[in-house]
Formats: C-alpha cells, sequence, structure tokens
C-alpha cells in the first residue's frame, strides 16, 4: 500500500544535522506513527514519503523553509527575573512552557545577567538542515476514529 492522504504510517528514522550528529533516533524505541496528510510531521519530510510502500527506505534533507523554519530574532526577548518562581535555580539550556496569543508555547533560556532572563521562542531546530534515514515500516487505512482525531492510536486504541 502506497503513503497517501489519510494513511496511518509507521517509521523508523534517524535524523541527522549537517555535521552528522544524531538529533533524533526512533532506534530502541517503537516506530513513529503518524497520519499522512494531517501536519502530524515536518511537511518536508511527509511530501518526500508521499507514494513511498512498506519496506522503503528514504534519505531526505529538509531545508529549513519545509522543516520548523527560519530562525527569528524577534522570538528573543528578555524577561525581568522577577517573573521566574524560583530565579536563583534557572541555568541555561532550560526550557519553560509560556502562554501566548496563540497557545502554550515553549521558550529556551539562552542568557542571563543580574537583572533578566533571556529566552528565544524558536523552535530547537529552527533554521537547520535535517537529514532523514526513513525506513517505512508499516502503510495500513487509518480507523475513523484516528481520522476524527486527526493522529494515529496506538494499538490497543487511544493513547495520548
Amino acid at each position: 500500500m502506497q503513503i497517501s492522504a489519510n494513511k496511518a504510517v509507521s517509521i523508523d528514522y534517524t535524523l541527522t544535522n549537517n555535521q552528522g550528529e544524531v538529533i533524533d533516533t526512533s532506534s530502541g524505541r517503537e516506530p513513529l506513527a503518524y497520519l499522512q496528510g494531517h501536519g502530524n510531521i515536518i511537511p518536508g519530510l511527509e511530501s518526500a514519503l508521499e507514494g513511498k510502500t512498506s519496506g522503503d527506505n528514504v534519505k531526505v534533507t529538509v531545508a529549513p523553509a519545509d522543516g520548523y523554519g527560519e530562525r527569528d530574532d524577534a522570538l528573543t526577548q528578555a524577561v525581568p527575573r522577577q517573573m521566574f518562581e524560583n530565579a536563583d535555580e534557572i541555568q541555561i539550556g532550560m526550557q519553560f512552557q509560556t502562554m501566548s496569543e496563540h497557545g502554550p508555547h515553549v521558550v529556551t533560556v539562552i542568557g542571563m545577567d543580574a537583572d533578566n532572563v533571556t529566552v528565544d521562542a524558536n523552535h530547537p531546530l529552527a533554521g537547520e538542515i535535517l537529514n532523514f534515514d526513513v525506513t517505512i515500516v508499516e502503510v495500513r487505512d487509518a480507523s475513523q476514529e484516528e481520522l476524527d482525531h486527526g493522529h494515529v492510536h496506538g494499538p490497543d486504541g487511544h493513547h495520548h
């Protein structure tokens, strides 16, 4: 069966950056399951998998525009230290969930001084060229419940 809109797809993958460093992998875990055409994975990878079948191996390079977007310096801002409950425990690299006009958003601490904590709301992989090595494990028709919910459910039914 070919990957097309509304198919439930399971993939094994390894994601590397242009320096060859592994950013993420399904190795040692269950395959990643997603619903084709529902925005469950980044657009560049989803379009590269369109039309492929179980057992196919796909190597694809995804530009930032088709991945997590370009970095936007406007998404970096200094926040007064007193806005943080445990300001003394904050370290560079920590991540916090915040609320914005578009809903919950994760920010990463990228700097600090005596008065402010500088946070970056860009996705950690924004601006990165992403290299995927994917093996398609399974392609099947999605259930009506999966289509209604817009994502694949586990083998024992609905899990979030």
